[in-house]
């Protein structure tokens, strides 16, 4: 994360003699505003992975905005989206799919709970597991986590066309292929 100040290591690692130091922010904009407009500070030698790691960082910010607006924390509309898609799962599903830790999972399930959109229950197959599934009174939440998605999509692509729109989600999935295949879990995509 770059705050626009360096940390002291930092600037131990870029003061340089005055002779080997960049000209200042004016001229290079001046020289090169282009280059000013789109290099991210102290990128670390991967620029594309330091612009992903903003974007998303900001894209979950937003999200949390979002989905304030409609009584959940991040992570939360994943969770009822499972179970919208899949019914009554175990909540070691859950766990599983939604790769987080166990007691986060739970920690989010009471919340739920006490909200009245997940109920647990015994699994009748294994009384040891519990099924989780969504409420009925969980219907209105589907539909304002729709909207809000919605929201959020449109205002992270906004001034993107439909072109460029299309050729985003082509890269991104390119991009998502290369790091799946550096991996030995690659997350479920459905």
């Amino acid at each position: 994360m770059t705050t626009g100040r360096a940390t002291p290591a930092e600037a131990a690692c870029t003061d340089a003699p005055d002779a080997q130091r960049a000209p200042a922010p004016d001229t290079a904009c001046a020289d090169a505003p282009n280059a000013c407009a789109v290099a991210p500070p102290a990128a670390l030698g991967g620029p594309v992975s330091h612009a992903v790691s903003r974007v998303a960082r900001l894209h979950r910010i937003a999200a949390g905005k979002v989905l304030k607006g409609v009584g959940l924390y991040p992570g939360q509309e994943l969770l009822m989206t499972h179970l919208w898609d899949r019914g009554a799962v175990r909540q070691t599903e859950l766990i599983r799919a939604l790769e987080l830790d166990p007691s986060t999972v739970t920690k989010m399930l009471q919340r739920l709970e006490q909200t009245g959109h997940v109920r647990r229950r015994p699994d009748p197959a294994d009384r040891r597991a519990a099924l989780v599934e969504a409420t009925d009174d969980s219907c209105a939440l589907h539909t304002a986590v729709e909207t809000a998605w919605g929201r959020l999509e449109e205002q992270t692509l906004a001034g993107l066309d439909t072109a460029e729109r299309d050729e985003l989600v082509r890269l991104l999935a390119k991009v998502e292929e290369n790091l799946c295949q550096e991996t030995a879990d690659c997350p479920d995509r459905a």
